[in-house]
């Protein structure tokens, strides 16, 4: 029987693809893909030519018929997106759907997602977290679920593009206060970088690329370091956060002066 494949592909690096995914995609009849010309990177890469057509946000449901067509007749399908698994995020969910309530096989190909591999690099601890994935466009929409957010009692896991990340690091302020927060982005590519801080002194400087937003539990921020003051302040520049923002959350999260930490970042870089 025909089969529908949902094959997971690499969020960045093209060497993170599956053997598997790369046979089924090499013995599905035919590929359906978020952008054909996006897809053709990979495809091309490692060999494989197929008919493609495309499976976007603005053609779900003319796709679904498409495919269902293609299984009646015995032809396999793959559905990928531009990266990561399709559904999460990105379009597959409402193909998925139809197809399931039709009684149409469907087999899952897992590949890597931002969400499991941004939480594996936090070291967040507490075994909780709630997967939100990009906000509203719309302000007033914003508003209104983050305010419902703030009532969880776990991590908040986002995606967020450039154009975006900034102005949803002022909203999740407004809505969830001083909570510690983790910055990831570009994973897998050659740009990585994770930077954790704090809501209401967290800004991504000139933000190109892709974002994971991990705003962490209500009650963590309300502990104590558990690691001198010189410590975390070697931390932050580490993690590539400039002398002046590092002493400034150093000094928020120990209840401390900035000047009080300015003199032990300055006995720190005369060493």
């Amino acid at each position: 029987m025909a089969k529908l494949y949902l094959v997971g592909t690499p969020i960045g690096n093209l060497g993170d693809v599956s053997f598997r995914a790369i046979e089924t995609l090499k013995q599905a009849s035919a590929i359906a893909c978020e952008d054909t010309r996006h897809s053709l990177g990979l495809l091309n890469y490692y060999g494989i030519k197929k008919p493609l057509f495309s499976c976007h946000q603005h053609n779900e449901r003319e796709s679904t018929e498409k495919i269902a067509a293609m299984l009646d007749q015995g032809q396999s399908v793959a559905l990928i997106t531009d990266a990561g698994m399709p559904c999460i995020s990105d379009p597959g969910a409402i193909v998925v759907e139809e197809l399931t309530r039709r009684g149409y096989e469907i087999e899952v190909v897992p590949g890597p997602t931002a969400v499991a591999s941004a939480m594996a690099l936090s070291g967040i601890t507490k075994p909780i977290w709630t997967f939100v994935g990009f906000l509203p466009s719309k302000d007033k929409d914003k508003k209104v679920l983050l305010a419902k957010l703030a009532g969880y009692d776990s991590a908040l896991v986002f995606y967020s593009s450039p154009y975006d990340v900034n102005k949803d690091l002022d909203a999740m302020y407004k809505a969830f206060g001083e909570r510690r927060v983790h910055v990831v982005k570009e994973i897998t590519k050659i740009h990585e970088s994770h930077v954790i801080g704090v809501l209401g002194t967290m800004q991504v400087d000139n933000p190109k690329g892709e974002f994971v937003l991990i705003v962490e539990h209500p009650t963590e921020v309300e502990e104590q370091p558990t690691v001198s003051i010189e410590e975390q302040l070697q931390g932050k520049l580490r993690q590539g956060i400039d002398k002046k923002e590092a002493i400034k959350q150093v000094a928020k999260q120990n209840k401390l002066t900035k000047d009080q930490v300015y003199k032990v970042a300055m006995q720190l870089l005369q060493e």
